[in-house]
Order: C-alpha cells, then sequence, then structure tokens
C-alpha cells in the first residue's frame, strides 16, 4: 500500500511540475505578445522637404467589356445535358460490372460535361 502511495504522490508530482513549467512558457509568451512596439528606426529629420508625387495614371488606356461573358442558356438545355452525362457514365459503370478490366476503370468519359 505504501509502493501504490508513493506511486501515486510521484505522478501527482511530476504533472504538478509541468503544469507550473506550461503556466511559466504561457506567462511569458503573454508577456511577450502585450508588450509595446519598441521602435527600431532612427528618428526622423525635424526639417524635411516634401516634393509632390505626380498624379497617377494607371489604367488610362483600360476598358471595361460591358457584354456578358456567359450567354444565358436555357435549363432545358442544361437539364439535356446532364441526362445524357448520367446515361454515359451509368453505361459506362454497367460495361465494367460486366467485364471488369483496367482498361475500361481508366479510360476518359465520352461525356462533353467532363473535359
Amino acid at each position: 500500500m505504501a509502493a501504490e502511495e508513493s506511486t501515486f504522490m510521484e505522478m501527482f508530482l511530476t504533472i504538478l511540475a509541468m503544469s507550473i513549467f506550461a503556466l511559466a512558457i504561457v506567462a511569458a509568451a503573454f508577456g511577450a505578445a502585450t508588450r509595446p512596439e519598441q521602435s527600431t528606426q532612427p528618428p526622423k529629420p525635424k526639417h524635411e522637404t516634401v516634393v509632390p508625387l505626380p498624379a497617377a495614371r494607371f489604367f488610362t488606356d483600360f476598358t471595361i467589356d460591358t457584354r456578358d461573358p456567359h450567354p444565358h442558356v436555357p435549363v432545358e438545355a442544361l437539364l439535356l445535358q446532364i441526362e445524357n452525362h448520367i446515361r454515359l457514365e451509368h453505361a459506362a459503370a454497367e460495361s465494367f460490372v460486366v467485364s471488369p478490366s483496367s482498361a475500361l476503370l481508366h479510360s476518359k468519359t465520352v461525356s462533353r460535361l467532363i473535359q
């Protein structure tokens, strides 16, 4: 029974020491994070001449194309393409189930949705 108590005490003291060590690290990190920044740059001279910069002329010849880059496609056409894709993929899966081979497994699809 005394051996069990000493093992428990050693484990408790080890955990306590590690917790105190972790607390010290967290306190040091918190102190470093909240410390005000110190300027390492040399002070600027008091009498400095200010030269105005020329006006920026970026994108002067840039024109915006207001046309719609994607023409509107009817929903019915999209649904037909999706249905065709599903039929092709289903047929490919069925042919693989009938005669599985690595060539069928790694072949590209003939669907126009996936290029």
